[in-house]
């Protein structure tokens, strides 16, 4: 069985810490068991290499994550980035193409969905191997894993069984999503179960309803077609016009991290960065990004969330509201990680003459580096405030260290690799300061190296 584990998000639900840049699944909030921060995509990689489930596993991804998996997993993790967001069923559909052409697995290949911000332990991912078995004995489209709730639950979706099988698993009836309390309270006594978005199905099945609805079957023309995907969730676009669907039953401890209020409940400390809360505070939480300090004094079940895009006061109930209020607040993301490290916007103004000025500082590793490239529209200047490095000046290597000044004027080729953690003041200055105005020369160190050399024994040295 081949594992696709779903990436996405907007980064809406968990702002002000995510944001398009970074969604929920990397923010380095939970408790490892070494006692170290890490993210949720962190903690569930682990454990599908616990239960040896990685080596089958790729990652779906939006090309805006990129940086950000490679920063956090580390390279060499097979990627299915999709070009531009366009919910499940699109990211679902373009990930089984890739294993379709790329990796050639054949057609009756069993292919399991997995979220990647389910909090669970692994015994979870041990009946996960038990998805392909049930979906081949039971000779159904679907096999799904479902969760036995555990109160009445608005929250979640159910799956409402026909009748249960000897063998452990049982056919659906019908989905009912999110009811209200009343309903999911007769929907338990029917042994419904939580819909936690873990399924399988054999890969002939999505490529044959792609070819039903006149698309592509090869990854490089469905990636190519990729605006021409419904924009749509994989539950309403496939799984309920599904009439054949399996599902198993799992009753360990099972959460969606999706929202503040669940998050919390899962966070060892109830502060993270600077912050005192009062001693008569009950089931409150600070998580601070900020290097000011936040007090909290006399409010019960409330989240305080600060980072350089905002804060967030919200009572735990209301928190999954925020998503309805962050579409209305403009701005570029203040805080990203990249492959080759970190960068936070320290002020960004734009002046009525019409140039703009941007200033950020940057953290690079130790053995990373920015990539080879050149700006038209904007001048730079790096100030080197720690540690040490190798710059690259059009085509010419220089060595550099804490308290360099770097001038990188308009049409300048331009890099710098971090022998020590490094860390630089950026000041950006032009007509406009946009991503767009990146043309990368080379990505690796190795590439730009080569460039120079070239370069140089060519006799077009600078």
């Amino acid at each position: 069985m081949k594992l696709i584990l779903l990436s996405g998000g907007s980064g809406k639900r968990l702002w002000p810490l995510s944001n398009e840049a970074r969604s929920k699944q990397f923010l380095k909030i939970l408790d490892s068991e070494e006692g170290k921060k890490v993210s949720m995509i962190q903690r569930v990689w682990k454990q599908l290499i616990e239960t040896g489930l990685a080596e089958h596993a790729v990652i779906a991804t939006s090309s805006t994550q990129l940086d950000m998996i490679n920063s956090q997993l580390g390279g060499g993790i097979p990627v299915v980035a999709e070009p531009a967001r366009r919910d499940t069923f699109a990211a679902i559909a373009l990930a089984a193409a890739y294993l379709n052409s790329s990796e050639e697995c054949r057609k009756d290949e069993v292919i399991g969905i997995l979220p990647v911000d389910s909090y669970v332990g692994n015994d979870f991912f041990e009946q996960v191997k038990d998805l392909e078995k049930a979906l081949l004995d039971s000779k159904s489209d679907l096999a799904l894993i479902g969760v036995k709730p555990t109160f009445p639950s608005e929250k979640y979706g159910y799956i409402v069984p026909k009748k249960k099988n000897a063998d452990g698993f049982f056919m659906v009836d019908y989905f009912k999503e999110k009811p209200a309390e009343e309903y999911a309270e007769e929907l338990m006594k029917q042994d419904a179960l939580w819909n936690c978005g873990v399924f399988a199905f054999r890969l002939s099945f999505i490529l044959d309803y792609l070819k039903s609805q006149n698309l592509p079957v090869s990854y490089e023309e469905l990636l190519g077609n990729y605006d021409s995907l419904p924009k749509n969730s994989f539950d309403y676009e496939v799984v309920e016009k599904t009439n054949s669907i399996v599902s198993l039953s799992y009753s360990g401890y099972w959460k969606d991290l999706g929202t503040w209020n669940t998050l919390t409940d899962e966070m060892a400390d109830n502060i993270t960065g600077k912050g005192v809360i009062s001693q008569e505070v009950i089931n409150s939480h600070i998580v601070n990004e900020l290097d000011i300090p936040i007090t909290l004094l006399g409010l019960d079940n409330v989240v305080v969330a600060a980072s350089p895009d905002g804060i967030l006061v919200t009572h735990k109930d209301e928190s999954p509201r925020v998503k309805e209020y962050v579409d209305s607040l403009e701005g570029r993301p203040m805080f990203e990680e990249r492959r080759w490290g970190w960068y936070r916007v320290l002020e960004h103004t734009k002046y009525p003459e019409g140039n703009e000025v941007l200033i950020k500082r940057l953290g690079i590793s130790a053995g990373r580096n920015l990539s080879y490239q050149v700006h038209y529209k904007r001048s730079e200047v790096w100030t080197i405030v720690k540690g040490e490095g190798i710059f690259v000046y059009n085509d010419q290597l220089q060595h550099v260290r804490t308290g360099d000044v770097l001038h990188i004027p308009l049409s300048a080729r331009h890099a710098i690799r971090a022998t020590t953690d490094m860390e630089v003041i950026e000041v950006q200055s032009g007509s406009e300061l946009i991503e767009e105005d990146i043309f990368r020369i080379a990505f690796s160190w190795e590439e730009t190296e080569e460039i120079c050399k070239n370069r140089v024994f060519s006799g077009l040295g600078e």
